[in-house]
């Protein structure tokens, strides 16, 4: 995805000022045509430059949606499992080159914390082993994932430190690590460390139960057999969502656009961590043979793009396509949740890009 951004950039650079300046609106009113449904932020310096929604909160109630709408983050959610742990380095609670078997008990030696940051540690996929033995007519969370990886103790897929690997697994275990470093529940341990502490009152970890009970929660959307959007739970593809319902670490953090914006501008302060720590959050992981993985902790990093360096994420749930993109070194972000899972998502991405460099 990071490589795909740059690709566009490279391509649109001969336009005109004015067909640059015109993008985003013009690529916002044909996704809109196009069905997309969602809201894209665009700011600099924490200053909105451009904000809007588009589509529906709910297809099945004809309900519209607004700016403020809470979305599911996906996968956005790895950063925020990350700070907790550079929080608890800097509480001096652990190190980031501890192994995994201080805290925890799996049947998975040589492998770091480090590791399970930078998506480097070789573990399985927790999910194929829940999907295989798991009763799904329960609902399973981190206990139960580490106690079916020893119950089964699938082989590693590489040696820890060998290559990059995208690990939901690892996260998992970064949320636990966190737990039995403080001894208290993730989830409150994140309002209560993050969330609380930036004023994003409308983020949090929430069940399934109490997302129900959100007015103003965006519901994901795939399109039935007729082409019509309806709810995306209501889906097979869904049904991981209610029997891991519990899990903490890889996902389940939902959130507004304007929250995450807030959460960005953070970043720049030290209202959380020190910048010094900070830092290794975009820094390249050294792989064993010397090479280098351009994933830090929960950020993919692009070190050089033409508007310096970026970090991004995406997260991708059922009905929901999330990202969040940031040249940190001019202070430009950009947001876009989706829930529709609509291909123009990336689209929006690129002309938004754009435009914030000839605004």
């Amino acid at each position: 995805m990071r490589k795909q951004i740059l690709l566009i950039l490279a391509f649109f650079s001969a336009l005109s000022v004015f067909a640059q300046k015109r993008l985003l609106e013009d690529a916002f009113e044909r996704a809109s045509t196009d069905g997309f449904s969602g809201v894209v932020l665009v700011a600099e310096n924490g200053e909105i430059l451009f904000e809007k929604a588009t589509g529906m909160r709910s297809f099945e109630e004809n309900i519209p949606l607004e700016t403020n709408d809470i979305f599911e983050m996906a996968s956005v959610s790895k950063q925020f499992t990350a700070m907790m742990i550079m929080l608890c380095k800097e509480k001096g609670l652990l190190d980031f080159d501890d192994p995994v078997e201080k805290y925890l008990d799996i049947p998975y030696k040589g492998i770091s914390i480090r590791h399970l940051l930078t998506h480097t540690s070789g573990l399985p996929d927790y999910q194929a082993i829940m999907d295989e033995h798991w009763d799904k007519s329960k609902v399973a969370g981190n206990p139960e994932i580490l106690e079916y990886l020893r119950k089964y103790s699938p082989p590693k897929l590489f040696e820890p430190g060998e290559k990059y690997q995208y690990s939901n697994t690892g996260y998992v275990l970064l949320g636990s690590i966190v737990e039995k470093a403080i001894g208290q529940d993730f989830v409150e341990l994140s309002k209560d460390w993050i969330f609380e502490p930036l004023g994003m009152k409308n983020t949090s970890i929430r069940s399934l139960e109490e997302k129900a009970q959100v007015p103003n929660f965006a519901a994901g959307h795939l399109k039935d057999e007729n082409g019509n959007y309806i709810n995306a739970n209501r889906f097979h593809s869904s049904d991981y969502t209610v029997w891991l319902g519990n899990r903490k670490g890889p996902g389940r953090v939902s959130s507004t656009a304007q929250d995450l914006l807030l959460w960005d501008q953070a970043l720049y302060s030290e209202k959380l961590i020190s910048q010094k720590t900070l830092q290794e959050a975009f820094e390249p992981f050294r792989l064993n043979d010397g090479t280098r993985s351009y994933y830090g902790f929960g950020w993919d990093i692009e070190p050089k793009s033409p508007f310096g360096k970026m970090v991004m994420h995406t997260g991708d749930n059922p009905g929901y396509k999330t990202i969040i993109v940031r040249f940190i070194e001019e202070n430009k972000t950009i947001i876009v949740l989706n829930n529709n899972y609509h291909p123009d998502q990336m689209k929006l991405v690129e002309a938004a890009t754009l435009s914030l460099y000839k605004w």
